[in-house]
């Protein structure tokens, strides 16, 4: 609790250098991403598909408040945020009176926003940067939250059967995953049939068959650990794309260093495609890129001009029809660190590092 309030107060101090840089008189933060950010964990969110929750922050030059409904407050204040904002709570059905209390801390200057309306200026990119980069507390949580969603999908993938459909295996990896106090923010879902089709497969009422896929973005403390993996059962063969799969990622990662851009990293990418003989993969699904409070905060591209630092997270998801390998890594001075990797799940090692197999299954 103490170290989550320590957080709160060397980010007001970081949003309030914001309003100086900017001239502006108030600092609104809407979106789930940025309250979990600027609350060190907290959560606004009710409705899980809305990118905006129950709750706003609100930070000028001398006060700093959390702004919601009375439907709300008590719960959040409980259960959300440790400290170090003052509470203004207002009846549901008047949300004038939001706007006029932030009109008010403004005094006259704009309005900064991460989700700017009307007559209000954006965040720039160097604040963004700024998010990119994790804390030590950050850091603590997401590993927390990278073992929890692993070790949700070995526990799913294990108990899976070829006679199950792919909404009861998304079901059943949504359940583990709220057990564990996560949010299914995604599951995706392909079974034997439908793997070689499509990259991005919402679950169907199709049976898995010999082979399926499944994807988490799991979110908790308001960071995504984002990580797919593969079941197969008995008589499936290895996918014959795997080997070359694993010296695609491995280019990738080992592109991944402090100073380096996220469009070296694609096109470190899209060397190895062409290399093993897939020129044209790349273009078939995005590769990933930065993650965190987003599940992609930012997609790498070929004109991506994002410097990548020590302290930020990243998923890449390369894949070809059929098989495809994602992970959570933080990036550090001396190399990657896996957040998302069971300890029980099968693996090999290549280019040094695990990583992991298709769980064989009965």
């Amino acid at each position: 609790m103490q170290q989550r309030i320590q957080e709160i107060e060397q980010k007001l101090t970081i949003m309030r250098s914001w309003l100086l840089a900017t001239g502006a008189g108030v600092l609104r933060l809407r979106g789930t991403d940025w309250f979990a950010w600027a609350t060190a964990g907290g959560s606004n969110t009710v409705l899980l598909t809305a990118e905006t929750g129950v709750a706003e922050v609100a930070v000028s030059a001398t006060e700093a408040y959390i702004l919601t409904d009375e439907i709300e407050a008590q719960r959040l204040r409980d259960e959300e945020v440790p400290g170090g904002y003052e509470w203004h709570a207002m009846p549901w059905a008047e949300p004038e009176v939001r706007e006029n209390m932030v009109t008010q801390l403004a005094g006259g200057a704009p309005v900064l926003s991460d989700r700017p309306g009307e007559n209000e200026i954006a965040l720039t990119g160097a604040m963004l940067q700024q998010r990119y980069r994790l804390m030590d507390g950050e850091q603590e949580r997401y590993r927390t939250v990278g073992r929890l969603a692993a070790q949700a999908m070995t526990e799913v993938m294990r108990a899976a059967r070829p006679d199950w459909t792919e909404y009861q295996l998304a079901g059943a990896g949504a359940e583990a995953l709220w057990a564990r106090g996560l949010h299914p923010a995604l599951t995706l879902v392909a079974g034997e049939r439908r793997l070689p089709l499509y990259r991005h497969a919402t679950a169907t009422q199709e049976k898995l068959g010999k082979r399926a896929m499944l994807v988490f973005c799991a979110r908790g403390h308001g960071l995504i650990a984002n990580l797919t993996r593969f079941v197969q059962f008995e008589g499936a063969a290895r996918h014959p794309g795997q080997e070359a799969l694993l010296g695609i990622e491995a280019a990738g990662l080992a592109a991944c260093k402090p100073g380096a851009l996220l469009s070296d990293v694609y096109a470190a990418l899209a060397h190895a495609y062409a290399g093993h003989g897939y020129p044209e993969a790349i273009r078939q699904h995005h590769q990933g890129g930065l993650t965190g409070y987003l599940a992609r905060e930012v997609v790498a591209a070929p004109h991506t001009a994002v410097p990548l630092a020590a302290r930020m997270a990243v998923a890449f998801n390369p894949s070809l029809a059929g098989t495809k390998l994602e992970d959570t890594f933080l990036i550090h001075d001396d190399g990657l660190e896996n957040l998302t990797l069971d300890p029980e799940w099968p693996t090999e090692q290549h280019a040094g590092r695990a990583r992991p197999l298709p769980l064989e299954a009965q």
